[in-house]
């Protein structure tokens, strides 16, 4: 297979590496959404779409729930394959499917009996209600297999085996179109809105067992009965690390209730009532996300080579990678502008025949809802690019800020003047604001690119360090902020004759990663502090830019290991290297006063606020510390020596740690 390099080769070659692919997945499964509802529009009539529109929230629900559990287990997986733990691993993988399939099992138990409910929860009308139980009874029956087919799915990725996923999920799509014609139509067994759904969970069942018949075949981890004991710590760690995929899921299911609602309650002041806009809205929606799977698997494509540059600090590559993005994403735009403005009656035909009126909301709502789609691309690509840089929050604010800051509010107040219109004039308006807020803050990012100064973090030449040890020695020291353990660490390295790692780490780590170094130095003290950072998911591994980080300062850290013998500030070493021969773990802290004083002197810390944020600082090491090793950072018992620098000060700390390496069983047998 070719590789190409990403800080040298051309943008254009590495987009059309890695988008392709991904615009294929994305499309594939924007397409299987739409299939029931052409076939419905055909076989049975509008409202029979309809129908599925009001039963889609539903499915989306579960959905999140599967992706909540399938990316997260496959983060997890990841995450311990980087460290190393496979028994870890395997029990995360048993675990999350685990309470996937509980959870499955529940939800459809909730759907089942409470289907009548649901639906008037999400909308449905009376001339809806018959079709959408049909349908949503029979999906309910399925949404089992449609559960645990994702999960795996995503696991099956994880596991370095993303042919085998796409094969089980085009296979699902393409027995869905075959089955669809046969069960709708009067040729065929003639269910209508029953047949489409029956045809759905069939095809659910085929990708649920292709899927569950790879567990067999894991490449990285070996699950047996044993691996399947319940282990509620590890299921709510898989559960959190997919947690914004869930969130993402449900934002799309107040879109679509709230507008449903809307419809609903104004419906009978318009000559459109409810049935046609809770309908072509759905219809158009679906439309429109084919069109955005496009640029969104152009941005995503262009992820790891603007983070690759980011952190090499080839800033004009970014600048271009992101000017390239931009261009196709806004030419595919432009396209869905120009299509969405003069065929409408094309498109929604697409979906079977309706009346005047139908065909009437359908032009109104592909003209106006859409009118200002045309900066999307800009809105979506932006939103990826911060994430790819390292700014989970601004990449979780563009986000989200479309459905849930700009269009649900604007929604909810238009309609008071405007009834079901209220809904149609609330697109462009939240377009127009996504557009305007996206492009601020690419513009002042793009400024602080210019602006930025390269600074090098010197890597040390092996060469030049003479080990005067016998054998080959690793110590780590983790240390209070505040406590002078730093300079204790480097006195000590330069005592020693060897090696002193801590602000060199981030070079290597940006290098391994393709996080930039500001990302990394801002944040590698305060992961998973962020509630923001956790929509910051990537598309490819399913982790967040925070477990990316720790993995690669995992391996970093490894590899520095077995160089030669150095010392090693933070970033949880001694967990990272405990399976290591020849390592002695140091723990040196400090008195609050003290703290302050050194933070006051050499950080330039604000008196009044200096313990404050001190306090912040350790209790963020801390939880980072905890969350990654499931240790406890201030338990001693997890190092060969703790010191309280302020005791002897940093000199004779040194001294002493000095004294205590010489006198270690790992220099002298």
């Amino acid at each position: 297979m070719e590789q190409l390099n990403l800080g040298t080769e051309k943008i254009g070659k590495l987009l059309k590496k890695f988008a392709i692919p991904c615009i294929i997945s994305l499309v594939v499964n924007a397409l299987y959404n739409i299939v029931d509802q052409i076939f419905i529009g055909w076989g049975v009539n509008y409202l029979g779409n309809g129908a599925t529109n009001i039963v889609f929230p539903i499915t989306v629900i579960c959905l999140a729930f599967a992706l909540m559990f399938g990316d997260g287990t496959s983060a997890f997986l990841s995450l311990k394959l980087g460290e190393k733990k496979t028994k870890e691993a395997e029990k995360g993988v048993s675990n999350g499917i685990i309470a996937g399939g509980i959870t499955a099992i529940i939800l459809c138990s909730i759907v089942l009996i409470f289907l009548p409910q649901l639906l008037n929860i999400f909308g449905c009308t009376d001339a809806l209600r018959e079709y959408a139980l049909n349908y949503g009874y029979i999906i309910a029956i399925g949404l089992p297999f449609a559960m645990m087919g994702t999960i795996l799915n995503s696991i099956i990725r994880a596991d370095g085996s993303p042919k085998y996923a796409m094969t089980s999920m085009v296979t699902g799509a393409v027995l869905n179109i075959i089955l669809d014609p046969i069960f709708i139509f009067d040729w065929g067994l003639n269910l209508g809105v029953a047949g489409a759904a029956t045809a759905t969970i069939i095809s659910q069942f085929v990708t649920f067992v292709m899927n569950a018949l790879y567990i067999r075949r894991f490449k990285t981890i070996k699950l047996s009965k044993e691996s399947f004991k319940v282990d509620f710590k590890t299921a709510k760690t898989v559960a959190m690390l997919g947690i914004s995929s869930f969130i993402t899921q449900m934002s799309i299911v107040a879109v679509i209730g709230v507008q449903n609602t809307i419809f609903k309650q104004y419906g009978g002041l318009s000559k459109f009532g409810s049935d046609i806009p809770i309908t072509v809205l759905g219809i158009v929606m679906k439309i429109n996300q084919i069109l955005n799977s496009i640029i969104i698997g152009i941005a995503a494509g262009s992820q790891p080579i603007v983070g690759f540059n980011y952190g090499a600090k080839k800033y004009d590559r970014v600048k271009q990678t992101l000017k390239i993005v931009l261009s196709l994403s806004i030419a595919v735009s432009a396209f869905a502008f120009i299509l969405f403005q003069t065929m409408p009656e094309q498109l929604i035909g697409i979906f079977g025949s309706g009346d005047e009126l139908y065909n009437e909301f359908a032009c109104i709502t592909f003209r106006i809802f859409l009118m200002l789609t045309i900066f999307n691309g800009v809105q979506i690509s932006s939103g990826i690019f911060f994430q790819a840089i390292g700014k989970p929050s601004k990449a979780a604010f563009l986000t989200l800020s479309r459905q849930i800051l700009l269009f649900i509010p604007s929604a909810i107040i238009l309609s008071k003047f405007f009834d079901i219109m209220g809904v149609i004039y609330a697109g462009p308006v939240s377009d127009g604001l996504a557009f305007i807020v996206a492009a601020v803050l690419v513009v002042i990012e793009t400024k602080r690119l210019e602006k930025k100064k390269v600074e090098s973090y010197a890597i040390r030449d092996e060469n030049k360090v003479h080990n005067e040890l016998q054998h080959k020695l690793i110590i780590t020291v983790a240390r209070e902020y505040g406590s002078g353990g730093r300079y204790v660490a480097k006195l000590l390295a330069e005592k020693l004759g060897i090696k002193f790692y801590d602000k060199d780490l981030i070079e290597i780590v940006s290098n391994e990663s393709g996080l930039s170094a500001s990302y990394i130095e801002e944040n590698e003290q305060n992961i998973h502090g962020n509630l923001l950072s956790s929509f910051n998911t990537q598309y490819y591994d399913n982790l967040s830019n925070d477990d990316n980080l720790f993995i690669a300062e995992s391996k970093a850290i490894k590899k520095i290991a077995e160089k030669g013998s150095c010392v090693i500030v933070g970033r949880c070493s001694n967990q990272i290297l405990k399976d290591n021969k020849n390592v002695i773990n140091i723990f040196l802290y400090s008195d609050d006063e003290n703290k302050v004083k050194r933070a006051i002197k050499y950080y330039g810390l604000n008196k009044k606020t200096a313990l404050k944020e001190i306090n912040k600082i350790n209790k963020n090491r801390e939880k980072h510390y905890n969350y990654y090793t499931h240790e406890q950072w201030k338990n001693l018992d997890n190092y060969d020596i703790a010191i309280n620098v302020d005791k002897y000060g940093v000199e004779k700390t040194a001294e002493i740690l000095m004294n205590f390496v010489e006198n270690s069983k790992y220099i002298y047998k």
